[in-house]
């Protein structure tokens, strides 16, 4: 019998349905700056040929939803799922763009929801709606199995201050209670100079206290080259960054003052060497297939020397390019109209996801029929969150089919060969 997970979406908007945006918030002003200026679809893979906006790019990017929706339509959308499910039902995940614990008739989804008597999952809460914690009881007595939940820091004040939560103190003791009863994953965003010191190794001494499962470590972005595309940067102006480096420390540090499961992005996790831990496996590289064609390889400039040196040592001779955006899947436009196309070798490859139409980049970039730019493999590697809910081996799986298809995709369409459906 094939195992089914069902996604029960309650809608909302972040900011609007959490109890406030947070300061580090990375939807914080997007509002704000789109009733300004009207946004123009980025483009993405989804787009049709002909035409520079879809749902994705134009508004799952920039969680562009109404509000929560109401339990009756939640209720109905489960249960078209629950009767199209072809097997049995190995959990449900509570999901959306608002928070669920503020979700205004969460106690009624819940026992609705239990009623399936499948093990249920918060994708992500704030914890910023519990304003009592005797909802962890009732909580674990409905089949609530596994929460991922924003800590911040353990001290209430900070989290007043910070994630302008109203009753941190009951948010926390819900978390506590619910720790030694459930799997609890602790996502902590570091803002320098407020929770990246002794108070962050006193967060993490209390996240072990309470029996946490795993905790996420996440850096906190400023900048357009660091993520915020949506006309919403500076978040906090003069707010000191840490560099990849002093992150890295930050994780490391973590990691030898406890026993918890840590990992982080956009980098990394000690546990896995992740990401590009195939950059450290020569003897798996050994048993790929040569690369025998020339490419450019378009990427950020946190994967460009992992990429680099992984291809490299499959004999690769084109070259590897980091435009001005750490992560990959936020290249736009702007970033690939920064490129001197003198370098550029007659196919391009540029990341699945990177949020650029096709029509547009091969108008930039194509050389007028010149050049080939194709996409690459949708992954090759997994971020902290990711990995967190994977094994080792799942993990450097995942990284070998990546590779391999990109080796292959060098190969086939490598020295500007003629593409062929």
């Amino acid at each position: 019998m094939s195992v089914v997970q069902i996604t029960v979406d309650i809608g909302g908007k972040p900011g609007y349905d959490c109890n406030g945006f947070c300061e580090y918030c990375y939807f914080k002003k997007v509002a704000q700056s789109d009733a300004q200026n009207p946004p123009e679809p980025f483009g993405c893979r989804y787009c049709l040929p002909f035409t520079k906006g879809c749902s994705f790019c134009r508004d799952s990017v920039r969680e562009a939803y109404t509000g929560f929706k109401p339990l009756k339509e939640v209720g109905l959308e489960t249960l078209a799922q629950l009767q199209q499910a072809s097997g049995e039902i190995s959990k449900i995940t509570i999901s959306g763009g608002g928070d669920p614990s503020c979700y205004p008739e969460f106690v009624d989804l819940i026992e609705l929801l239990a009623s399936t008597e499948a093990p249920l999952h918060i994708g992500y809460t704030s914890g910023k709606g519990f304003d009592d914690p005797d909802i962890a009881e009732f909580l674990i007595g409905s089949g609530m199995r596994e929460i991922s939940f924003t800590i911040f820091s353990a001290n209430p004040e900070l989290r007043r201050a910070y994630m302008h939560d109203p009753n941190p103190e009951e948010s926390l003791e819900t978390y506590r209670r619910l720790a030694h009863k459930i799997d609890m994953y602790a996502a902590i965003l570091i803002l320098p100079g407020v929770n990246d010191g002794q108070d962050l190794l006193d967060t993490v001494k209390w996240l072990e206290a309470c029996n946490t499962k795993g905790i996420i470590l996440m850096r906190f972005a400023n900048s357009v080259k660091q993520g915020l595309i949506l006309n919403n940067a500076p978040l906090i102006p003069d707010q000191h960054v840490h560099t990849i480096e002093e992150f890295s420390a930050i994780v490391k540090k973590v990691k030898e003052n406890t026993s918890i499961r840590i990992s982080a992005t956009p980098v990394f996790d000690p546990d896995f060497n992740t990401p590009f831990v195939l950059a450290t496996m020569p003897e798996i590289l050994a048993t790929f297939p040569p690369i025998t064609s020339r490419a450019t390889l378009i990427t950020g400039t946190i994967a460009a020397p992992y990429i680099r040196e992984i291809l490299h040592q499959v004999g690769f001779d084109g070259n590897v390019i980091g435009v001005d955006k750490e992560i990959a899947d936020l290249i736009t436009i702007h970033d690939l109209a920064s490129l001197d196309p003198s370098i550029l070798e007659n196919t391009i490859i540029i990341p699945q996801n990177a949020l650029v139409h096709d029509q547009e980049v091969d108008a930039l970039l194509g050389d007028d029929g010149e050049r080939i730019v194709l996409r690459g493999p949708a992954m090759l590697t997994v971020d902290g969150e990711t990995a967190m809910g994977m094994t080792k081996e799942e993990v450097l799986e995942t990284e070998r089919q990546g590779f391999l298809e990109l080796i292959n995709l060098i190969n086939r369409y490598g020295d500007g060969t003629e593409v062929f459906d």
